[in-house]
């Protein structure tokens, strides 16, 4: 019984979300899913990324988590808008479903939006599981989290289709193994682009920034 649920629920977002998908196809908006578990950094790393993109494209941001305005917050001064989604209201979910990306993305204009980036709530497990209308998907595994994340996480980083290592600037502290994490991400997704970038630093962004560009002018053109 609780099998077929899990089954039902699935695809009724899945459903949503194919709405959401034509939905921003018409408007021409590229939207990425960033998730990753907590304190990786994926703030910071958003943060630095609109900066140094919002002199190009029109951006814009959905927030998830379950409580607070923290991030949202950080991520305002930018300059984009910014959508703020509290999954306590619905139980705490440990994820954003495709039906509240669709209720927040009312609040935002999109025909003045080149990129949506979703900030989804810190966890390595659920928001892999759910299809929100996104055109592409990273995952930030930062280096103080162990080089096992990409095996003991394996769909979240097969569903992705970069992964971002972040806090290269801690290495000289920390008995993490580079190589092998490396490994572990192309045992699991064969092929995947791999962005070793400090969040703190801005060390390593222009291949990470150079990749997002590409697929959003491939779409907006």
């Amino acid at each position: 019984m609780e099998i077929k649920v899990v089954r039902k629920v699935l695809d009724v977002n899945a459903k949503m979300a194919e709405q959401n998908r034509k939905l921003f196809a018409e408007k021409k908006v590229f939207v990425l899913n960033v998730m990753s578990s907590p304190g990786s950094g994926k703030t910071t790393t958003l943060q630095k990324s609109l900066t140094r993109l919002m002199p190009d494209l029109k951006c814009a941001v959905i927030v998830g988590d379950i409580c607070t305005t923290n991030d949202a917050d950080r991520l305002a001064v930018s300059g984009a808008p910014v959508v703020q989604i509290n999954t306590d209201e619905f139980g705490g979910d440990c994820h954003l479903a495709a039906h509240v990306i669709e209720k927040a993305a009312l609040d935002l204009d999109l025909d003045n939006i080149d990129l949506l980036i979703v900030e989804n709530v810190g966890n390595l497990v659920c928001p892999a599981e759910f299809d929100i209308g996104e055109d592409a998907r990273t995952v930030v595994l930062s280096v103080t989290e162990g080089e096992d994340k990409p095996v003991k996480y394996p769909l979240m980083f097969r569903e992705c289709d970069s992964a971002i290592l972040n806090k290269i600037d801690l290495l000289p502290y920390l008995d993490f193994d580079m190589d092998l994490v490396r490994k572990y991400i192309r045992e699991v997704h064969p092929g995947m682009p791999i962005f070793e970038i400090s969040a703190k630093t801005g060390e390593g962004f222009d291949p990470w920034l150079d990749w997002l560009k590409s697929l959003v002018l491939k779409k907006i053109r």
